[in-house]
């Protein structure tokens, strides 16, 4: 994985063909269709009996299987802003179920997103440093947002998504607020530099 090779922890990979195995080891994995966003079709593997619901998930299209890692939900946008690459405050996810699926990112109320993240200094900076990482690996262009757990001891990355959501219920926005950046600004700039490359 290219954000790996920056030094960035990322979770293993794992295929069907190593899910029982995997689930052995790891006691619980997550899986998540590779498609799709706003964690529709996420679910969790936690039984040999939910080897069969995933065998089928994954006949019907690609998903991602990785193990399960406890720890807090993170997530940090970059923007192309004034000519260079910046890293936007981090948003820390505290859904109320444990769970920041679909139902908690927008039919529930007790879901928190907290921007600046509570998490310190130091660990406010490390995600903003593999943010930048992520979106650089991959050659990403205008913006984008990278997703984290927070552990007791450590930042794992996720995913990254090179096309986030810009609607009031989605994190990027707040982001942009956070940071000062008007959300009328950060579209004229990211128009200008669609234009600029394709000039």
């Amino acid at each position: 994985m290219a954000v790996a090779e920056t030094g960035v922890a990322t979770p293993p990979s794992l295929s069907l063909a190593s899910a029982a195995t995997a689930l052995a080891t790891y006691g619980k994995l997550v899986a998540k269709p590779v498609a799709d966003g706003s964690s529709y079709g996420l679910f969790f593997v936690e039984r040999e009996e939910d080897l069969s619901a995933l065998s089928d998930a994954v006949h019907n299209e690609a998903y991602l299987i990785e193990p399960f890692i406890a720890g807090i939900e993170a997530t940090c946008g970059v923007v192309e802003h004034n000519g260079a690459s910046i890293a936007l405050p981090p948003v820390e996810i505290r859904p109320a179920e444990g769970v920041f699926d679909y139902a908690a990112k927008y039919l529930s109320p007790a879901t928190s997103e907290i921007c600046p993240a509570s998490f310190g200094e130091q660990v406010n900076a490390t995600l903003q440093a593999a943010a930048l990482k992520a979106h650089s690996a991959i050659g990403a262009s205008g913006y984008s947002r990278s997703d984290f757990i927070v552990t007791e001891d450590r930042v794992v990355f996720l995913e990254i998504n090179t096309l986030p959501g810009l609607t009031k219920a989605s994190l990027f926005p707040k982001e942009l607020a956070a940071q000062g950046i008007g959300f009328a600004g950060f579209l004229h700039g990211q128009i200008e530099l669609a234009a600029a490359h394709s000039g």
